[in-house]
């Protein structure tokens, strides 16, 4: 009887590092795809400009990066807050990282071509759960809209 409390009550084994950085960029895609829904509407175009990012970021094929897409949309449907998103993250990703996802985030905000008051509330919130300052997060802003000027 007490072996199996101590199964229920055991603290799982910590993932792997290949464990723990695929569960990160999972959380790093949801939160792009929850950047695209904070103004009520998921666009093609949004959808696109994460598919580029994945692509990009992670050198990932196309069949791979829709698989991570696909679940990272899941996740993100079924998420009430950023917290769960944003801690894994934060355990797993460096701080450049970090800020890369929060330009992620404002390239998938701009990518429908206007700027929603819902879209910079939610990535102020992220970028504070992500360790990222109100500087560093401007600057990613004004990154991002450099790269969609060029665009």
């Amino acid at each position: 009887m007490f072996d199996k409390l101590k199964t229920i009550f055991a603290k799982p084994a910590p993932p792997s590092p290949a464990e723990a950085q695929n569960e990160a960029r999972l959380c790093a895609v949801a939160l792009l795809v929850e950047a695209a829904l904070s103004d009520g509407i998921y666009a093609n175009i949004e959808h696109a400009r994460i598919m580029a990012i994945i692509r990009d970021s992670f050198g990932m094929d196309e069949d791979a990066a829709k698989a991570l897409l696909d679940a990272a949309e899941e996740r993100a449907e079924m998420a009430v807050d950023h917290y769960a998103f944003t801690r894994t993250i934060k355990a797993h990703m460096p701080k450049n990282e970090r800020i890369a996802i929060i330009g992620h985030m404002w390239d998938v905000s701009f990518a429908d071509g206007e700027e929603s008051p819902f879209e910079d509330a939610m990535i102020r919130r992220v970028a504070a759960l992500l360790a990222v300052t109100d500087h560093e997060r401007a600057e990613a802003k004004k990154a991002a809209l450099g790269r969609t000027k060029s665009d």
